[in-house]
């Protein structure tokens, strides 16, 4: 068994998976409303150490498929790195099918398209981006660079056949900015389409809660439900990516659980929406909500 260094983050999807932790931390870890990774300093474990935790592994689940690298961004970690990790599991893992991580845009616009594609080919194809939002003066309030920088590492990343999981988080922008929120974030996306898109709702934990409002000047106002439902309506009636987005609103955090392909299933999602927001859905109660 893996002797784990908690906390333990991994996206919702990666739930029935092996988590084997690569890095300790978030190499980046400013952005204002995150708290995931607050109690750790980042460092990349040593390669023997790694490569123990999937000997372990090995012994409780030796047919595992899939493998996510934990902590914050092990995608930034050297190709070589990254190889060598892969290789290893290719080896200890026969019936491996897929590695992912979570990565940064500056993690993929570090990487040349040939080292993306020689991860690729070693099965690490799929990495997991928060997006956040499109607006750049959003963007510059969560401390998460620029649209720009989004819609390059998207793109680099849709050009090198690497799949992109990505997160926006709903009332981002709170009552005086969810429409720029919501617009420059359609726009992003139908610019530089994702395999994956899935909305997060906001929430603050206490010891970040200050940090994040501070950064708005005049106050920030937060959306209610009914507000959250609008943001949603308008975020699915905008997007028309040019290429399939396989859309969810089913984090735990989320007002409301929605699962479609877009644009296909537009019209679909509206009118379920539109239900929602008429009273005729029951809504996820808060007190199960959560990130």
């Amino acid at each position: 068994m893996i002797d784990y260094d908690f906390p333990l983050w991994r996206p919702p999807s990666e739930g029935d998976n092996l988590i084997i932790q690569a890095t300790l931390g978030c190499r980046y870890n400013q952005c204002s409303f995150c708290s995931m990774y607050k109690a750790k300093d980042f460092r990349a474990r040593p390669l023997d150490e790694v490569f123990a935790d999937m000997a372990a592994a090995a012994r409780d689940w030796p047919d595992a498929r899939r493998v996510f690298l934990a902590d914050g961004d092990a995608y930034c970690l050297p190709t070589e790195t990254l190889a060598a990790l892969c290789d290893r599991l290719a080896l200890t893992f026969p019936q491996l099918q897929r590695v992912s991580a979570y990565a940064t845009p500056f993690d993929i616009l570090k990487k040349s398209p040939d080292e993306i594609a020689l991860l690729r080919a070693k099965r690490l194809g799929l990495v997991y981006l928060g997006i956040e939002t499109g607006s750049d003066f959003l963007l510059k309030r969560v401390a998460k660079g620029s649209a720009r920088q989004m819609e390059a590492a998207l793109g680099r990343a849709r050009e090198c056949g690497l799949k992109v999981s990505a997160t926006v988080i709903l009332g981002l922008g709170g009552q005086d900015h969810w429409q720029d929120h919501i617009e420059s974030t359609a726009d992003l996306v139908n610019r530089a389409p994702p395999v994956y898109l899935s909305t997060l709702q906001l929430g603050l934990e206490n010891s970040v809660a200050s940090r994040f409002l501070d950064r708005f000047e005049g106050g920030f106002k937060w959306q209610d439900d009914q507000a959250i439902l609008v943001e949603l309506r308008r975020l699915v009636e905008r997007l028309d990516p040019p290429a399939p987005v396989i859309f969810r609103s089913n984090h735990a955090s989320n007002t409301l659980a929605l699962a479609g392909t877009l644009p296909k299933d537009r019209a679909k999602l509206l009118t379920q929406l539109d239900a929602a927001l008429a009273g005729q859905v029951r809504l996820r109660p808060r007190w199960i909500r959560g990130l």
